[in-house]
């Protein structure tokens, strides 16, 4: 199911060192692109290569589909670290916006047989995006345009205050999909935003930019064709599709070190 795998470690590790405690651990499930972040491991990815092969995953459109086949393929991208990680640590796990319990259900079965967790907790991709961007303070409109889903999501100092989402994503446009119909969406989700709670915070995150993540990202003629609907600047993220990632895994970090304010 996955190929081209790469790890990343956040500094060099001993093998066979002890952890003297819970591991902090991060997870991100994507329609094409799985990663797992892991304290003292680094983070470790996993993608698809071919763009027509949706009829073969797990995940599809931000969903798990097929729990035995995620299990199985999580389980072998886990092997690939030097250093095992350990049962028992306390994982974050992304979620795209508006995921129903149902949705979540079937994620924490797969995140329980895959880490054996003494505690799992799941946060927006979103907020995680901002978080690894070092971008959470303030207003930001963050657009998140992955290989089959595409969130929009207006944040107050990194907490979510409106959102939406859409099952289209760059993989798209493989299958016939147009640019213009992704910036298209994200204007349609934009405008439902003016018009719900989160208006007052809008002109002030249209003025700052909107952080754009995920595989869209690596689009350049899509990070223009948004900046042009939405008539405001368009920043793309220094790492956009593993910002997420490394957002949950700084917030994993916290809840460590600050359990209470979890």
């Amino acid at each position: 199911m996955l190929t081209q795998v790469s790890c990343t470690p956040d500094r060099p590790h001993t093998t066979g060192r002890r952890d003297s405690g819970p591991v902090a651990l991060a997870v991100d499930l994507g329609s094409c692109t799985t990663g797992v972040w892991a304290a003292r491991r680094g983070s470790i990815s996993a993608s698809c290569t071919d763009p027509g092969s949706a009829t073969a995953e797990a995940v599809r459109r931000g969903r798990i589909v097929d729990a035995d086949e995620c299990i199985a393929s999580l389980s072998a991208l886990v092997r690939r670290y030097v250093e095992p990680v350990p049962r028992g640590g306390v994982i974050v796990a992304c979620r795209p916006v508006l995921s129903g319990e149902a949705e979540l259900r079937v994620s924490r079965r797969v995140l329980q047989a895959v880490f054996q967790p003494r505690r799992v907790l799941f946060i927006d991709s979103v907020r995680a995006a901002a978080i690894g961007s070092g971008a959470a303070a303030g207003t930001l409109l963050v657009v998140d345009v992955g290989a089959e889903l595409t969130e929009v999501a207006l944040l107050r100092e990194g907490r979510v205050t409106a959102a939406r989402r859409i099952d289209i994503g760059v993989r798209d446009l493989a299958r016939g999909a147009t640019l213009e119909l992704i910036t298209d969406a994200v204007a349609s989700h934009v405008n439902a935003v003016r018009a719900g709670p989160g208006a007052a915070d809008l002109p002030a995150a249209l003025r700052r930019g909107a952080l754009l993540v995920g595989a869209g990202a690596s689009q350049p003629e899509l990070t223009k064709a948004l900046a042009r609907t939405l008539r405001a600047p368009v920043h793309r993220a220094a790492s956009p599709v593993t910002a997420a990632l490394h957002g949950a895994g700084q917030v994993a970090k916290s809840i460590l070190r600050h359990p209470a304010g979890a």
